[in-house]
């Protein structure tokens, strides 16, 4: 089978090319770090290049001159907010499709707790892909049910990273006047193989079957800081940065080999609306900051500008410069960790019950230096 792609750096494995294939030669398999990458099959292959011309490594192409509007929102109906990551813009924008008799793709939890996109069309059913995933999704079959709604000529709603956005736009190769654009400002996505570990052995640990996971638990009204995840109807909560599975995320262990290059960490991106968190709110708006959640939404298209004016009745917002929502995601990819490479090479060859204690223990050990060196230095009294 032949790669698509000549370095790993190449594939951000948003499977827009296995989708556009008509002829089945691509499939997308996973590799020993747990991520999706697409092969082609001579067998079938016809040679048309579509996989090649769907690719948004290979074809990051932005549009220039935009007059782009900066804005900080939370949802005016606490229940949509305090149920979202952020501030609630997204739900806010899936009613308004939603109320068009049209469907929202967005990451939901499937089978075995793995990531996948997934359509909706109830708003009872808006829950399951509101909050946020730290996992790569699986983007199996949407391109193609978002072709098909589209046809006929219902609204859609799709809301994922900047190079899912971009696979799309390249995957449909026309102008849709019903089709809205959301990106998320994204940190990197995780491994999905690490993911499904992970998950087995909490399983394991607790003798049932997950049923939830909540990365940004916001219980505590500690802007999402808290994490919980459910085991046969009980449930477990602690501090985010206490969590084996996102302690490995932000220390830049298990994020894709692409992300660490991403072309899309500006605010210079395609499709109609950029939401994420508001960084640096408290300085911004302190008075927005009471630790449940702000938006920082970007409007790129005369499209976002139009339905903005429909949806903003149902925000609290305000106006802002460019330079008030600029956070590291949107100014830079996340820098590679020095011991990825060793990480991934205890994963590959460990049993996970014992590479996470063996994680466990040199993260102990690096805390350990961490404190001594702080003294040493005089960053103790």
């Amino acid at each position: 089978m032949e790669q698509l792609y000549k370095r790993k750096e190449a594939c951000c494995g948003c499977g827009a090319c296995a989708d556009v294939c008509r002829e089945g030669a691509i499939r997308m398999t996973v590799d020993r770090e747990g991520f999706r990458y697409p092969r082609r099959t001579e067998e079938g292959c016809i040679h048309c290049e579509r996989c090649v011309q769907v690719c948004p490594v290979k074809n990051r192409r932005v549009e220039r001159g935009v007059s782009r509007r900066y804005f900080g929102v939370r949802a005016k109906e606490e229940k949509l907010r305090s149920s979202s990551s952020s501030g609630g813009m997204f739900p806010v924008l899936a009613e308004f499709v939603l109320e068009r008799q049209g469907v929202v793709y967005g990451a939901a939890y499937g089978r075995g707790m793995q990531v996948t996109h997934q359509e909706i069309s109830r708003r009872e059913d808006l829950a399951a892909i509101q909050r946020t995933k730290y996992v790569q999704s699986s983007l199996k079959g949407i391109y193609r049910s978002i072709e098909r709604r589209l046809r006929q000529e219902r609204w859609v709603l799709f809301c994922g990273t900047p190079c899912q956005v971009q696979g799309l736009l390249l995957y449909l190769n026309r102008e849709e006047p019903r089709l809205l654009l959301v990106n998320l400002v994204c940190y990197g996505v995780p491994s999905p193989g690490i993911w499904r570990d992970y998950v087995k052995w909490l399983e394991q640990k607790y003798d049932g079957k997950m049923t939830d996971f909540s990365f940004r638990d916001k219980r505590k009204h500690d802007h999402g800081h808290t994490c919980s995840y459910v085991i046969e109807g009980k449930e477990y909560a602690y501090s985010l940065y206490e969590d084996l599975y996102c302690s490995m995320y932000f220390s830049n262990l298990i994020l894709r080999p692409s992300c660490h290059t991403c072309r899309f960490c500006t605010v210079e991106r395609n499709g109609d609306f950029t939401i994420g968190d508001f960084w640096g709110i408290e300085k911004v708006k302190p008075e927005m900051d009471d630790g449940m959640g702000t938006s920082m939404v970007i409007l790129h298209t005369e499209k976002a500008r139009e339905i903005w004016e429909e949806v903003k009745k149902d925000l609290f917002w305000f106006a802002c410069e460019e330079k008030d929502v600029l956070q590291p995601r949107l100014s830079g990819p996340t820098e590679v960790s020095g011991n990825r490479r060793i990480f991934m090479l205890f994963y590959r060859k460990l049993p996970f019950s014992i590479f996470q204690m063996l994680y466990r223990a040199a993260a102990i050990v690096r805390a350990l230096f961490g404190r001594i060196h702080r003294k040493t230095t005089g960053g103790a009294v």
